[in-house]
């Protein structure tokens, strides 16, 4: 994103000033090492949004080719691995060559393109882990009556609320951004004199999804933490006599019971034949509470890994475009540490698909048929 209007120093430049005016050699070979270095910071950053855009793909054609995973929740991961897939199409590419040259020359309305492109996808982003942990949190506790209403109407509207309000917070600076037709663009960022708009595309984008997701982990881990020291019991159900011995598959000790006393399974069955049936039931609600533990913790560590990478990902970017637009020239901070923190940002475009990949079972599953180029059922 480009909430903060970084105008380069000459002075501070990769190499000193000094450095380049000491001797015609010096020049020479410090010219030669700058170029080195923006050819290397170049291919790395290509790396970067190559990797981006080739994993967000991948979660993209998992989702779409493994009916398995054709669930609203995974309709949600799948349109955010869709947005991080335009980050790494319409913002990183263009980033590259700006945050190589520090100077704009693909003219104003390439500039308003991008402008709108960055912070709006890069907001979507954002606010769609917003709503994976909204729709993670209502399945979590109030999973029967929310299990009604989970279907894919809902997901894509909680997806198009997701890009109406990051619509709403890209859209603003072009109204009051002027083309310059007869002055050369060498600078391409949102104008920071309106602190109103810093203010509130920060907190929008930012802040206040932030605060909700915290609230919403914490939630999801107390009743995630509930469901897993929650004792099983199936006791609290009563059973009858002849629902005990039907739900008791393949017991030939209790059908010698129940033979031995006529056929009739409601009368006379011996007490050590119902026990036996309440152990198998047991064990089966005991499997049954094991799996959905295991499932609990591995969601619940999951989101607490994307939120995780998010704040340490994003959190430096929105402190310094924050406070430097308040603050103004009381502080000083480097324009090559805020392309640092640009990029660390989109570096959450790759963690999202990496994660899933890497902790969630089924798509990793998936994933791994997928790169055998197996049939994906």
């Amino acid at each position: 994103m480009n909430f903060y209007n970084q105008t380069l120093d000459p002075q501070l430049d990769i190499v000193p000033e000094i450095l380049l005016n000491s001797s015609e050699t010096d020049t020479e070979w410090d010219e030669s090492t700058v170029l080195g270095i923006k050819i290397t910071l170049s291919l790395l950053l290509s790396l970067l949004t190559l990797a981006t855009l080739l994993s967000n793909v991948f979660v993209i054609i998992t989702i779409f080719m493994t009916r398995k995973l054709h669930t609203p929740a995974n309709y949600l991961i799948g349109s955010l691995a869709f947005t991080d897939l335009l980050v790494s199409i319409l913002v990183m590419p263009i980033s590259i060559v700006y945050t190589v040259h520090h100077s704009w020359s693909f003219g104003q309305i390439i500039c308003d393109i991008w402008l709108l492109s960055d912070i709006t996808c890069c907001t979507a982003s954002i606010l769609h882990l917003c709503v994976i942990a909204l729709d993670r949190y209502w399945a979590i506790t109030d999973a029967l009556e929310y299990t009604k209403h989970r279907t894919a109407g809902r997901a894509v509207a909680m997806i198009s609320v997701v890009w109406i309000i990051s619509i709403c917070i890209s859209m603003p600076p072009l109204f009051w951004r002027q083309a310059k037709a007869q002055e050369e663009l060498t600078d391409c960022s949102v104008n920071t004199d309106q602190i109103s708009y810093t203010i509130y595309s920060t907190f929008g984008a930012f802040y206040i999804p932030t605060i909700l997701l915290v609230i919403l982990y914490g939630r999801i881990y107390v009743a995630a933490r509930t469901r897993i020291l929650k004792p099983p019991s199936i006791y609290g159900k009563r059973f009858t006599t002849a629902q005990l011995i039907t739900g008791s598959t393949g017991s030939s000790f209790c059908s010698v019971n129940v033979n031995s006393h006529g056929g009739h399974p409601h009368t006379g069955v011996s007490p050590v034949c119902i026990n036996h049936i309440k152990i198998k039931l047991t064990d089966s609600v005991l499997e049954r509470k094991r799996l959905s533990v295991a499932r609990e913790r591995k969601a619940t560590k999951t989101l607490g890994i994307i939120l995780g990478a998010f704040i340490v990902c994003w959190l430096p970017f929105f402190v310094v475009s924050l406070v430097l637009p308040i603050c103004r020239d009381a502080c000083w901070f480097h324009p090559l540490l805020f392309d640092f923190f640009t990029w660390l940002g989109y570096f959450n475009s790759l963690i999202n698909p990496v994660i899933y990949t890497a902790f969630n079972e089924d798509f990793k599953q998936a994933f791994q048929k997928l790169i055998r180029f197996k049939k994906l059922s």
